[in-house]
């Protein structure tokens, strides 16, 4: 049932963000720019550019504002606000002295019950941020992996990692957009529908394309956060946590063998794992590990 309601929010932001942009797109492109002097609306081409930029990088800054939001509702979760056990006292207070370390507002802290260990850090800015820690990883860690698996998640945080990756895949989003409609423009104008079946055909191939860059870089900010992990609390208690992960993760997969899943456990926006390759968005295990510990000192 949790999951349903996670589906149908998202289904429903997704309509309320495209209908947003589509009103905004038309009130710019046919009131407020021709007040400056600046006519598209006869340019096809000019036009066709800036609604991919409108749908490009209003629909992942907007994401990327509702992030929080959508978490929360989509996940039974807990705010700790004044810590009632010592694994949310070792949570808040290392979550609390990071933030003090870096000058940032503190993220607020949120706890969901997942016997799944993982953690993420999302949010819209460096001062409106909040890190979450499942059930599974308090339990599983010790303190000092736990420490450093939390002073990664800031590490996200600290380095402004959601706003890069939004504004790349705001970029990769135009360019999809942009090109798919160029290319199926010609076909459109003889017939409409087969134009628009080639038009949905290259946004999903051109989408696949865009995502080899945007898991590029999700794996290059996995190895800084890590190094900023390191740097706050120690490499050491960095590299064991990790390798702590990847026994879980072994665990995980033997147990879903026989169950047909198809997905990993601990898969995208998770602490480890996802496709294999090009579109990885984490690095394995085994390479952060030796990132940290071919650091110099």
């Amino acid at each position: 049932m949790r999951s349903l309601r996670g589906i149908g929010l998202l289904i429903i932001t997704n309509i309320l963000i495209m209908f947003t942009l589509i009103i905004t797109g038309t009130i710019l492109i046919n009131f407020v720019l021709p007040q400056f002097g600046i006519d598209l609306r006869g340019s096809l081409a000019t036009q066709d550019f800036l609604w991919a930029l409108i749908f490009g990088f209003g629909g992942a800054f907007i994401s990327l504002f509702m992030s929080k939001f959508l978490v929360k509702r989509g996940m039974k979760m807990q705010q700790v606000t004044s810590p009632s056990t010592p694994k949310e006292k070792v949570v808040f207070e290392t979550v609390q002295q990071l933030a003090e370390r870096e000058g940032i507002k503190m993220p607020e802290v949120w706890v969901y019950w997942d016997d799944t260990p993982n953690a993420f850090a999302t949010g819209p800015t460096r001062n409106n941020a909040m890190v979450a820690v499942s059930s599974g990883l308090a339990m599983s860690m010790s303190d000092d992996e736990l420490k450093a698996v939390l002073a990664h998640e800031v590490g996200h945080i600290a380095n402004g990692d959601m706003l890069a990756t939004t504004l790349l895949q705001g970029l990769m989003n135009t360019f999809v957009y942009f090109l798919a409609r160029m290319i199926a423009r010609p076909i459109m104008e003889r017939n409409y529908w087969m134009g628009f079946a080639v038009y949905m055909g290259l946004q999903f191939v051109l989408s696949v394309l865009a995502m080899i860059p945007i898991s590029w870089f999700s794996r290059r900010r996995e190895f800084r956060a890590d190094a900023y992990a390191a740097d706050a609390l120690g490499a050491q208690h960095m590299i064991s946590a990790l390798q702590k992960l990847g026994r879980l993760s072994e665990q995980s997969a033997v147990a879903h063998q026989g169950e047909h899943k198809q997905e990993d456990a601990l898969a995208t926006m998770k602490i480890y794992g996802g496709f294999s390759g090009l579109f990885a968005t984490h690095p394995p295990i085994e390479d952060r590990v030796a990132a940290l510990r071919n650091r110099p000192n």
